[in-house]
């Protein structure tokens, strides 16, 4: 009995103590502790299966974090582990309050939580905070009767004609954005799937409760959250429709639309700084799904006084899809002059990974480590996507009786879904990549006798091996962590290369973009850097230890990193 009660006081400390690592706001030199952090997003499905059911877990998730502690790992971000139907795989939330029983329980996510604190690792989650499962208990009271007190939580509207939607929005799965409930006859509003209602956040009792949601979170010990899908949070209060882009069809055969009227909505930033004042009580911090289409609406996350989300991640660099250094250097500089923190993303679980977008079939590994030599030593923070430090690619569907995305099946087969960047995590060379001895809820990359943690541990030249003495470099090399970004040899079309300065030291960064060995003279007084040569660091291919800046030879699809000297 003794025990028990010795366990429960445990319980309760881990659930309602914020820890003493999560009290420290800043690091030695006065920054927030995420501007030098690397986080890695783990999918949880997908990562480690302790209970040998096919499905990734906590436990499993636990078993691995001297793994992601050996790597360089400051702070995982877990997609949604709270109980759900599964029709979005997760980012449909029945329950917030809670963990699926996929998962485990609550208690493996204090386990979790316990056993990260020792290793420095934090625990940020994923918020889904525009819009939940059917299946929430919210949902269910709201759609009863147009009368129920949760009825305003949703976004629920009369038809505009007979039989017809309120207006022209679409899914961004296909169809209408509209879904028709006959117990009330109304249509309540999805941007995602129709089991996906948008809450309504005009209403204050909704950001109440969300914003509670959150409080619990942190008390039980998480770090933060990312935000799903932010731009959506808010639509038109008029529900005007979108202008109509020609007479184009998407993949599911929709119009294309302007999406003027249902994105980007003035009031989320009212939302976004009252949530981000929740967070900073917390010394916790908010990374946003911030998909924009130019600078001057990713600068408006940060907020005019920095005060709403401490990280919104620049997808347009993660959408430059070919190695091209004028595209990348015009990105970086737009981002790094926009007055916030950058943060630097090239892949998740929406994104097709490195190896298949930038690869040409022939120089994929030089390739993974080139684009992980740029992301990694930009100013900013990066945000790691699980796999990628093993050159994991992707694994689509060969038929549609396979597809387990409802986005694939919608859209097979133009659009085959996003299980492919979704397989499970590659850790050695036993059945199903040791991912679990039982068939995995997707199927394991074929590559994965040559492409799993226990191999590349063992080879120098890997990929994983180049992250790691990567992430080391990040971590302790004061002109990567704290140094300005100054733009070297921009006219180059074929390699991308640039200087990170502090107090005089430099750090030299040389990304050849060809298929052919370039030389390049880096020009380095020109930009106000001086230097009498420069030491080799960490390079892709073999070079000597000190190189002269004026003429460096870089292999193809090599990456050199350098300091002056």
């Amino acid at each position: 009995m003794r025990n028990q009660k010795l366990g429960l006081v445990f319980l309760l400390f881990v659930a309602f103590a914020i820890p003493a690592w999560a009290q420290t706001a800043v690091d030695g030199e006065g920054h927030p502790w995420w501007q030098h952090a690397v986080f890695y997003e783990i999918y949880p499905r997908s990562f480690a299966d302790s209970n040998h059911d096919g499905i990734g877990d906590l436990p499993g998730i636990t078993s691995k974090l001297d793994y992601l502690s050996w790597l360089g790992v400051d702070a995982i971000w877990i997609a949604p582990m709270f109980p759900s139907p599964h029709v979005d795989w997760g980012y449909d939330i029945s329950d917030y309050y809670s963990v699926d029983p996929d998962y485990g329980t609550l208690r493996d996510m204090d386990e979790l939580l316990a056993q990260s604190k020792p290793r420095n690792i934090r625990v940020l989650l994923d918020f889904v905070m525009t819009y939940t499962s059917d299946q929430n208990k919210w949902f269910q009271e709201s759609k009863s009767s147009r009368a129920n007190p949760k009825r305003d939580w949703y976004i629920w509207r009369d038809a505009r004609d007979p039989q017809q939607p309120p207006n022209n929005w679409t899914s961004l799965f296909g169809g209408s954005a509209w879904k028709y409930d006959s117990t009330t006859s109304q249509w309540f509003y999805h941007y995602f799937y129709p089991p996906q209602p948008n809450l309504n956040w005009r209403n204050p009792e909704v950001e109440k409760n969300m914003f509670d949601v959150t409080r619990w979170w942190y008390k039980r010990g998480v770090a933060g959250f990312r935000l799903d899908a932010v731009d959506v949070m808010f639509v038109d209060s008029q529900f005007r429709d979108n202008p109509v882009v020609g007479t184009e069809r998407n993949a599911f055969g929709d119009p294309v639309e302007r999406e003027i009227n249902d994105k980007n909505q003035p009031e989320l930033h009212g939302v976004l700084q009252r949530l981000r004042k929740v967070a900073d009580e917390h010394n916790a911090v908010l990374i946003g799904e911030t998909w924009t289409s130019d600078i001057e609406q990713l600068k408006k996350y940060y907020g005019e006084h920095n005060d709403e989300v401490n990280m919104p991640m620049d997808f347009m660099f993660a959408t430059i899809n070919k190695l091209s250094p004028a595209d990348f250097r015009k990105q970086i500089e737009w981002v790094d002059n926009s007055g916030g923190w950058p943060v630097y993303v090239v892949s998740n679980h929406d994104i097709r990974r490195v190896y298949d977008r930038y690869g040409d079939g022939k120089h994929d590994d030089q390739i993974a480590k080139l684009m992980a030599s740029l992301y990694l030593t930009l100013r900013g923070t990066a945000v790691m996507y699980y796999g990628e430090e093993i050159g994991m690619e992707n694994n689509d569907p060969k038929r549609p009786e396979d597809v387990k995305d409802s986005m694939g099946k919608l859209g097979w087969p133009k659009e085959k879904g996003r299980d492919g960047e979704r397989t499970p995590m590659q850790w050695n060379t036993q059945a199903n990549a040791g991912f679990s001895p039982t068939t995995p809820w997707l199927p394991v990359d074929d590559r994965y006798k040559n492409y799993n943690v226990e191999t590349e541990k063992s080879d120098p030249n890997s990929i994983l091996n180049y992250y790691r003495q990567l992430l080391s470099m990040r971590h302790t090399n004061q002109a990567l962590l704290e140094g300005k970004y100054i733009a070297l040899n921009e006219d180059d079309p074929s390699v991308l290369s640039y200087a990170r300065s502090y107090k005089g030291q430099s750090v030299l960064v040389v990304l050849n973009m060809s298929g052919v060995t370039r030389k390049v003279n880096l020009n380095l007084e020109s930009k106000g850097v001086h230097a009498k040569g420069a030491k080799t660091l960490l390079s892709s291919f073999t070079t000597p230890g000190r190189v002269d800046p004026s003429e460096i030879s870089v292999e193809p699809f090599g990456a050199w990193i350098g300091e002056t000297e």
